[in-house]
């Protein structure tokens, strides 16, 4: 390892893992004998860990993408090297940020959260090596190194899953994750594999060197890695049909979800994101990508609408968030996905740590419009107001609809989102109100919805691969298609709040189930890896 000051951020960047790396090493019966000393040292170590994360980010504004290398370890084959590497670019600059950010809020709530519980000692000591293993993951510059601190997190986020023990329901949800991390930890194992033995590195710096030169069709083994990358970060990621496991992790300590929904959750978006010079290459494993994503968020979009319980409701919304940003990846929006999974996690901490407060908000007056009957022609009015400033806004910030395809479903996307706010400003207001003050709302929304994008597109420039042209042929079926499923979920949407009929009562119970397809997983799983019942609590779905 020779240092510089080039290796100054990396170093940095290095460092913030090992920060709570220190607590997470503590052996259990000690943490448990001094629990609010254990809990101290956690929030310190996490402050620690974003001090260093701001000093790496700060050093790593100095130049390029930078690597520091410690240690290193032929592998057989010509397979490449396992290397304890750091790896620095904007990617992994904004990554690290967020999921220390995340981090200190989640220790510091989890204080006083745990204060009293016997086991606070044994969830700082979990709590922290599980956030060591997300920010490992995150600096690796290695993807064998990579792929063992995805274990790692699953592993490690396992045991705060496992918490309450005694609790059917935490120890089922625990089980279906467990099955779906192993499917996931599998397919990335046997992609670095794949990945080594073709190109002969595992350096991300070397790959991404190398994909960028590229030319020509990918050979087989390439391909097979990135449908098997896809399969790896769609199940981290809660995607449709095994998705199940993140609905029911509610039994789990209120800052474990915070943790998962807004930061472990996020690991597969950033896994394509950061293995966009392969996936980039593979039209195939884009379009697969695209499809499993746009499933989820059509389902879990309608289900959300149906739930009672507050935390329920926000992880039908984390499900359909994660498959709306590996849409976005497999559309070749690898900015927007980035900036939609910085907003979404700061959201979600939030929602998850703030949820005890739902009834005092519920409880508070309001004012409510009269409820209306759907109206087909104030939703197509809506709709076209949405449109046209959606697409107005997009063309003033010098956005080529038709160079860049797939731009048009952000746009139908924006236009569907502004209509919904026409329609609840014109359920207060009226119509011709709700224009104006809405309109100028929806221009002042999309105008910094396309500066954001402008500058993470920016940020983006030299740690991602635009897509190959040949997938153009695809995106030009795919962007309709894409398209229509949003236009079509606006309207059931509005349909199920509004419609007063017999079919919109069956439809929506068949919603609140989820369409039952986590009854036949969980079926499946009780056969498999059956958990006890007591007398008081039946499984769901058994």
């Amino acid at each position: 390892m020779s240092l510089s000051w080039n290796s100054l951020g990396p170093l940095l960047a290095l460092g913030v893992p090992l920060a709570l790396l220190l607590v997470g090493g503590v052996p259990t019966a000690w943490a448990n004998a001094r629990p609010r000393l254990l809990a101290r040292l956690n929030e310190a170590m996490a402050w620690l860990a974003f001090a260093l994360a701001i000093a790496a980010a700060v050093f790593g504004t100095l130049g390029g993408a930078r690597t520091l290398t410690v240690a290193s370890v032929a592998l057989p084959a010509g397979l490449g090297d396992l290397s304890l590497t750091s790896y620095l670019n904007a990617l992994t600059m904004m990554m690290l940020l967020l999921v220390s950010f995340v981090g200190v809020v989640v220790s510091r709530y989890s204080k006083n959260y745990l204060a009293g519980d016997p086991q606070q000692g044994r969830f700082h000591k979990w709590l922290a090596l599980t956030l060591a293993s997300i920010l490992s993951l995150i600096v690796s510059g290695n993807l064998l190194l990579f792929a063992l601190a995805w274990i790692t997190t699953s592993l490690s986020l396992h045991q705060l899953l496992m918490f309450y023990k005694e609790r059917p329901i935490a120890v089922l949800s625990a089980h279906k994750k467990f099955v779906a991390s192993r499917i996931s930890d599998a397919s990335l194992l046997l992609a670095v594999v794949l990945i080594g033995s073709t190109l002969h590195t595992l350096e991300f710096d070397s790959l991404f060197q190398q994909m960028a030169a590229f030319q020509g069709d990918l050979p087989l083994s390439l391909q097979i890695a990135s449908y098997l990358i896809v399969l790896s970060a769609a199940l981290k990621s809660a995607q449709f049909p095994l998705h199940g496991w993140l609905l029911q992790v509610m039994e789990a300590p209120t800052p474990v979800s915070a943790l998962l929904h807004a930061g472990i959750v996020n690991a597969g978006a950033f896994l394509v994101i950061r293995m966009s010079p392969i996936l980039s290459h593979s039209t195939g494993a884009l379009v697969a990508l695209s499809l499993i994503g746009l499933v989820t968020l059509a389902l879990a979009s309608l289900v959300m609408l149906t739930q009672t319980s507050v935390k329920v409701s926000l992880a039908w919304s984390t499900t359909g968030q994660m498959g709306f940003m590996l849409l976005e990846c497999g559309l070749g929006l690898y900015s927007l996905a980035m900036l939609h999974l910085m907003a979404h996690s700061l959201y979600k901490a939030h929602a998850f740590l703030a949820s005890g407060s739902a009834v005092d908000a519920f409880r508070a007056p309001a004012l409510r419009g009269a409820a209306r009957a759907f109206d087909p022609l104030r939703l197509g009015a809506a709709l076209v107001l949405g449109v046209l400033v959606s697409f107005g806004v997009g063309a003033l910030f010098g956005v080529s609809w038709q160079a860049q395809t797939t731009l048009l479903v952000v746009g139908v996307i924006l236009a569907v989102s502004m209509s919904q706010l026409v329609l609840q400003a014109s359920a207060a207001l009226g119509l011709a109100p709700a224009v104006a003050m809405a309109g100028g709302l929806s221009a002042v929304l999309c105008a910094a919805y396309f500066a954001l994008h402008a500058g993470f597109d920016h940020l983006l420039l030299h740690a991602v691969l635009p897509v190959t042209a040949s997938a153009q042929a695809a995106y030009a079926v795919l962007v309709p298609v894409v398209s229509a499923v949003f236009v079509a979920l606006l309207l059931l949407q509005q349909y199920l709040q509004t419609a007063n009929s017999g079919l919109r009562f069956r439809l929506y119970v068949h919603l609140y189930n989820g369409l039952y397809v986590d009854v036949y997983v969980t079926r499946l799983l009780q056969k498999l890896w059956p958990v006890p019942q007591t007398n008081t609590v039946a499984l769901q779905g058994v």
